[in-house]
């Protein structure tokens, strides 16, 4: 997996100081992208040990929240399965801290209790060997494709008024969509 950048000390991508790591390959291409750079697979530079290193120990600062996972797209196939052990290590280390990540897709009750994801016709997707593994360690996901048409700049946390907050643990609790509720939005 290759990332277009990380941000140590972050305010816009969920609530308070956070680390945001937007990884590259993306295979939404929405216009309008505020990064289309992440879109190539390559862009950027490898995520490597030290990158996790690195990353890990910003998030180490008292005053960090959590951490952000932007794109690019974290939930390609390609991305999830760096991204899951990595997520293992912010949970062992930083229990208290929480995980927000991005996504272009939409999370869709899968109707036994579980989630998969669907583009904007609502169809299935592939899911990976991990891609519940992934659900479950991230608090908050944001998801939809960025929608220029929809375009709001008073959300917070989003960009364009089809994308929700989405509440991940109250939902794989219910087994089904519950978005957040909070004065952050």
């Amino acid at each position: 997996m290759y990332y277009g950048g990380i941000k140590k000390f972050d305010v816009a991508d969920g609530p308070g100081v956070r680390v945001t790591l937007f990884v590259s390959g993306c295979t939404h291409h929405c216009e309008g992208c505020f990064q289309p750079e992440t879109w190539d697979f390559h862009y950027g530079k490898p995520f490597t040990e030290e990158t996790e290193e690195e990353l890990l120990a910003a998030l180490a600062g008292e005053r960090i929240r959590g951490f952000t996972l932007l794109g690019g797209e974290p939930f390609e196939p390609e991305n999830q399965r760096t991204l899951v052990p990595f997520l293992r290590k912010i949970k062992e280390r930083f229990p208290k801290k929480d995980i927000w990540a991005y996504t272009g897709f939409l999370l869709l009750p899968d109707g036994a209790g579980g989630f998969i994801f669907g583009d904007r016709e609502r169809n299935a997707i592939p899911q990976t060997e991990v891609t519940a593994e992934m659900l479950s360690m991230i608090d908050t996901l944001v998801d939809g494709e960025f929608v220029l048409a929809k375009r709001n700049l008073m959300l917070r946390f989003r960009g364009s008024e089809n994308q929700r907050l989405i509440d991940l643990k109250a939902s794989l609790a219910k087994g089904d969509v519950v978005l957040l509720e909070s004065k952050d939005r």
